[in-house]
């Protein structure tokens, strides 16, 4: 699934996607209900001003008194008691909107860390090929800021919605009692100046989904700068990072300009069909006043009306395109939900016993895409405990290979079997928790050096992480740490040098005790002291043990009960290193002598 490549097709179907948004929004039901309830009468108090007008032009400021019911109130009481009652109510209506927008905040925010929640749940079982195809920065972007715009602005959105077609509703009905005929016009400029809003629709799902392509390349612009920033400053590519990120600015500043002036005429229309109406209001309204169907204060009520209309009105237009900005990132959203990972548990696997034979690689092929075939036809039986090396050309497909056994991947065609079983059949959990693996560059997580061990089995007693300590060589740099196992290590644990890296993620592998260990370059990258010390406790980790070992340095693998030679995804020797040593002309006995002549040139030089 390239995140990239999406299109949010759902993005238009409303009551679909609402009903997918529904089980995030139900625990919480009570409090969105209660904040629309009050979303009511904050939008109908909007008409009060308003409404307050008629009687206090008619009646205040032409000196008559008000009589309600037959009881007769004096127009001098009413200059005083309305604008008390105006305050009144406009303190009313903003504890009101305090107590809404609380609600809202509460709830939008426990929405989204729900939907968050989940979906993290699914980026971290999401399959290795995933992470291939797309980049951190899109990834962070889709299941972080799609959630916030989606689930967090739901809410907050048809709150605004409530309250804007409330204070509409409650600004037409002073209108209407203000006078009907001057309303007709009111509504009909309402109707036309809400009709470009429905125009605009697609354009918004385009420029979101570019946007989210864009955002993404900006933020791994910024993790690439980050994570390789001795690289950037070893061959002075600030300049050319500096560039990758002004372009993402720029392609983002332009997708949005795009919008801009493709949607930013809808307020000048607005503006200008208001005007309109307001233009016939005040020519229809000064003529109804000649003739005595309207009062001055009726139409000062309805004019104040009308423009106070314009507010909701526009608001609701916004939120109308912020309501389809929210649905484009649901849409979004649950596409990423409705993702299937391509390995899972089969309907019918089991759980996975010891192995008591043999490990089989039946007829093996492979390929990322269907461009380029990695793995080619390849039969390869590993009895138990045996140690086997991979070895061959750099790009061979000796890393694919390995990571095929935890299902990392799924073969093409071919199968692997455990004592005749099909990995495929197994638990997943329980196939991997029967693997333990050693990278060439291990990745260690925020946390103290104990937390790291302790993370392959967290249940292991005090002895069990004794004798992984003593048996990684891991005591005599924890000796050294400022606070022992309690060190806390930086991101990747990059406060750790390279070896002590490793002899960590070996005391991680060995605390662990599982029957099959993949060791992937795991001294390549050290130094030849360091080496010494981390070989042996690789020795101790691979006792008794099934091992996948692909080495660089074939000094490493001599002792390797057998060595498989794969150059370009094929099997083409197979043996121990005096068996393959004596091939003439081997694909093994050429890749030895060309790294021993490369030592001895090394060594010559030194002397």
């Amino acid at each position: 699934m390239k995140l990239k490549d999406s299109t949010a097709i759902t993005s238009f179907k409303y009551l679909w996607l609402l009903k997918r948004i529904y089980p995030y929004i139900k625990p919480f039901l009570g409090r969105v209900i209660l904040g629309f309830i009050i979303a009511i009468p904050v939008g109908l108090l909007d008409g009060v001003v308003s409404f307050s007008l008629k009687p206090y032009m008619d009646y205040v400021v032409g000196k008559q008194n008000l009589i309600i019911f037959g009881h007769e109130i004096s127009y001098s009481i009413l200059a005083v008691g309305m604008p008390f009652a105006i305050i009144f109510f406009a303190v009313f209506q903003g504890v009101l909107r305090y107590i809404n927008s609380y609600l809202t905040d509460w709830t939008s925010l426990k929405i989204t860390n729900s939907v968050k929640s989940d979906l993290f749940k699914r980026l971290i079982y999401m399959d290795t090929s995933f992470f291939d195809e797309n980049s951190s920065g899109i990834i962070i972007n889709r299941f972080l800021n799609d959630p916030d715009t989606a689930s967090k602005s739901v809410v907050e959105q048809i709150k605004t919605l409530i309250i804007s077609v409330f204070g509409a509703a409650s600004l037409i009905t002073v209108m209407l009692y203000s006078s009907y005929k001057l309303a007709l016009v009111g509504v009909v400029v309402l109707v036309v100046a809400f009709l470009p809003v429905l125009l605009i629709r697609k354009k918004i799902k385009s420029t979101s989904n570019k946007n989210i392509v864009i955002s993404g390349d900006i933020l791994t612009t910024m993790n690439e700068t980050y994570s390789g920033n001795k690289v950037v400053t070893a061959y002075n590519l600030q300049k050319r990072q500096e560039n990758s990120f002004i372009n993402a600015l720029n392609n983002s500043f332009n997708v949005s300009i795009s919008l801009t002036k493709r949607v930013g005429w809808m307020s000048p229309i607005m503006y200008l069909i208001a005007s309109f109406g307001i233009a016939f209001v005040l020519f229809y309204g000064t003529k109804l006043i000649y003739d005595g169907h309207m009062t001055a204060g009726a139409f000062a009520s309805f004019v104040t009306s009308l423009l106070l209309l314009y507010k909701p009105v526009k608001t609701l237009g916004n939120t109308l395109s912020g309501i389809q900005n929210v649905f484009v990132s649901l849409g979004r959203v649950f596409e990423l939900f409705d993702y299937t990972p391509k390995i899972v548990n089969s309907a019918e696997c089991q759980s996975i016993k010891p192995i008591e034979n043999e490990i089989t690689f039946e007829h093996i092929n492979f390929s990322y895409n269907s461009e380029k075939q990695v793995l080619k036809d390849i039969n390869l039986t590993v009895k138990k405990g045996e140690t086997i090396a991979i070895v061959g050309n750099s790009g061979g497909g000796k890393s694919t290979f390995v990571n095929l056994i935890p299902r990392f991947y799924d073969v093409d065609s071919g199968e692997i079997k455990f004592d005749g079983i099909n990995i495929k059949n197994f638990k997943l959990n329980e196939l991997r928790d029967n693997i333990s693996f050693v990278f060439q560059d291990n990745f260690l997580f925020t946390g103290s050096v104990k937390e790291n061990i302790m993370l392959a089995k967290e249940n292991a007693s005090e002895e069990e992480f004794n004798t992984a300590i003593n048996s990684s060589h891991l005591k005599e740099v924890i000796d050294n740490l400022p606070n022992g196992l309690d060190t806390m290590l930086g991101e990747r644990g990059l406060t750790l040098s390279g070896g002590q890296r490793q002899r960590v993620a070996i005391a991680r592998a060995m605390i662990r005790n599982t029957p099959i260990i993949i060791l992937d370059e795991a001294t390549s990258a050290l130094d030849n002291e360091s080496e010494a010390v981390v070989q042996k406790a690789l020795d101790n980790l691979t006792k008794n043990k099934t091992v996948f070992v692909i080495a660089h340095r074939l000094s490493t693998i001599k002792n390797a009960d057998r060595i498989a030679v794969i150059n370009d995804g094929r099997l083409v020797e197979l043996g121990s290193h005096d068996e393959l040593i004596a091939i003439d002309n081997g694909h093994y006995k050429h890749l030895y002598e060309m790294q021993f002549k490369n030592k001895n040139d090394i060594d010559m030089v030194k002397i």
